[in-house]
């Protein structure tokens, strides 16, 4: 579990497709998190999709994306040097600053305007029609691995504000309009969803 309060931004040391099955590619990630309390096996989230350690030096870690990962988030199209917000798995005790996340990308949200709104930058989103029901004004959704409270809702989108320390201190302040972010649904929202389906 994470809580969407990013620590660092990494960026891509290398990518190695060769020898990986089904389309599997190795990511190394350079970082400035304190890797010696990291163990092989540990889950850090990658711009919002959990991803295991596998190898590690003193300034990088390897993890190894699935065919259906890489194709179902942004990280297929990561080239070496795209940075990357990243954020270790909770340990318990730690503080929930942000909002329950697990790592798990529900879809692509393209960002479709982008304005400044005071020192704040207004960003409004276009998801995946099928995952709008999810979405609601005051709610929480994860943007890249960045928790953030949704503005207001409109038939195709939504909106979010990023105040000047999350523009400095994650990606979300380098986007474009017609980018494409990773996008995690309040898990709260899932649940009651899939409870609402029951007979």
């Amino acid at each position: 579990m994470f809580t969407g309060i990013i620590t660092d931004i990494g960026s891509v040391r290398a990518i190695d497709a060769r020898d990986r099955t089904g389309g599997d590619r190795r990511l190394d990630i350079r970082t400035g998190l304190p890797l010696a309390d990291v163990t092989i096996g540990a889950s850090i989230a990658c711009a919002g999709a959990c991803l295991t350690v596998i190898e590690k030096g003193d300034d990088w870690f390897a993890a190894e994306a699935s065919a259906e990962t890489l194709d179902k988030t942004t990280l297929g199209g990561w080239q070496e040097g795209s940075p990357v917000n990243l954020e270790p798995a909770l340990r318990l005790g730690d503080e929930l600053g942000g909002h329950l996340v697990s790592g798990h990308v529900d879809g692509l949200a393209t960002l479709g305007a982008l304005s400044e709104d005071g020192d704040s930058i207004r960003l409004e989103f276009n998801p995946p029609a099928d995952l709008m029901p999810f979405i609601a004004p005051k709610g929480s959704v994860t943007l890249d691995g960045v928790s953030l409270t949704v503005n207001e809702v409109t038939a195709t989108g939504f909106g979010v504000n990023i105040i000047p320390h999350t523009q400095r201190m994650t990606t979300l302040g380098r986007l474009g309009v017609g980018d494409a972010v990773n996008l995690e649904i309040d898990l709260l929202a899932r649940y009651v969803a899939r409870l609402l389906q029951k007979d």
